[in-house]
């Protein structure tokens, strides 16, 4: 018998779920070496390296394997504007495989291969809004649509929801917000990804005067007049003998004219939504980047993807509800 273990309400070599929740809130920002750090400083309380990362990756997986997306599209009027963009970031990923040498098991540090793999983002808000709700997967196109129409589903989509997708040329990104949200979509392509196009072009079409250039190229865009964009574009594009890669007229021709339908500027500014994503790619920073991308730091693919559940749990304020909704587990063991 242990009367105080049990007035206590403590457990032997147990971490307790409070305990647990503060060890995962630290884990889930730096990195697993620094957590025992942390909770001295903090909480003046000692542990291990092993149990900040066992418990921050139980926890992380528990997340993953309780997270659902709705797919089902709402019987609702919903609201009337959505902004959805969609990006991806690389991740590094390493893979170890099981091997033996005479009899003897190979140390998996030996067989280990390095990789990256893209981690794709997804987010959506109202114009009021401030804070996006976040997705992730590190899955296939079709998850990361998916994981789109979950958060507009949670941002307030309805029937007559029109929804302004805003992002680069990347294919599969235009592909998805079509097939998610149909005819009440629209996707424009990033302001600022194709001024970097038109930037690198206008050091050739107007080698004395880039800038004026530029200025007068970004104010026809903006008035829909992409085709007056081509025509200035057209007479200084380089041969075919020219690698892609050092024909910036060429390349900024070409994605412009390959993308007629991603170009309504004026109607988006006078709708008062954006014209670049880059909501989207500082969601990569403070979302992915800050964490999975720390120096020296590999991840087996399945620890990414909890970890990455993690970090949207914690982005999209569902922390306190994971906590309050945990009761399975009231101590942690290393026993």
């Amino acid at each position: 018998m242990r009367p105080f273990q049990k007035a206590a309400e403590v457990h032997c070599r147990g971490y307790s779920r409070p305990l647990q929740r503060v060890i995962t809130d630290f884990g889930s920002d730096v990195a697993f070496g620094k957590i025992p750090k942390k909770m001295m400083e903090h909480h003046g309380i000692s542990i291990p390296i092993s149990a900040g990362q066992e418990i921050t990756e139980s926890h992380a997986q528990r997340i993953l394997e309780t997270q659902s997306w709705e797919t089902g599209f709402p019987a609702i009027e919903g609201v009337e504007f959505l902004i959805a963009e969609m990006d991806g970031t690389m991740i590094p990923i390493v893979e170890t495989t099981a091997s033996e040498t005479d009899g003897e098991e190979v140390d998996r540090r030996k067989t280990r291969k390095i990789s990256w793999k893209e981690a794709r983002l997804t987010s959506a808000r109202t114009p009021e809004q401030e804070q996006p709700i976040f997705g992730a997967t590190i899955g296939s196109t079709d998850d990361a649509g998916a994981a789109l129409l979950d958060c507009a589903i949670r941002a307030g989509l309805g029937e007559e929801t029109f929804v302004h997708g805003v992002g680069d040329g990347a294919p599969w990104i235009a592909s998805q917000i079509e097939q998610r949200f149909g005819v009440l979509s629209r996707y424009l392509l990033d302001f600022y990804h194709v001024c970097e196009y038109l930037a690198d072009a206008s050091r050739v079409c107007s080698p004395d005067a880039p800038k004026a250039w530029m200025d007068v190229q970004k104010q026809q865009l903006k008035s829909n007049h992409a085709s007056a964009v081509l025509e200035a574009l057209k007479p200084f594009q380089e041969p075919e003998s020219v690698p892609d890669n050092l024909a910036v007229v060429r390349s900024a021709y070409r994605y412009l004219f390959n993308r007629p339908n991603r170009l309504d500027y004026q109607g988006t500014i006078d709708s008062n939504l954006p014209i670049g994503s880059g909501e989207i790619e500082s969601g990569h920073r403070y979302v992915i980047q800050n964490r999975l991308k720390l120096a020296g730091s590999w991840w087996t693919i399945e620890n990414a993807k909890a970890m990455l559940a993690l970090r949207i749990c914690r982005t999209n304020q569902d922390w306190d509800a994971y906590w309050l909704n945990l009761s399975s587990i009231s101590y942690f063991s290393l026993d």
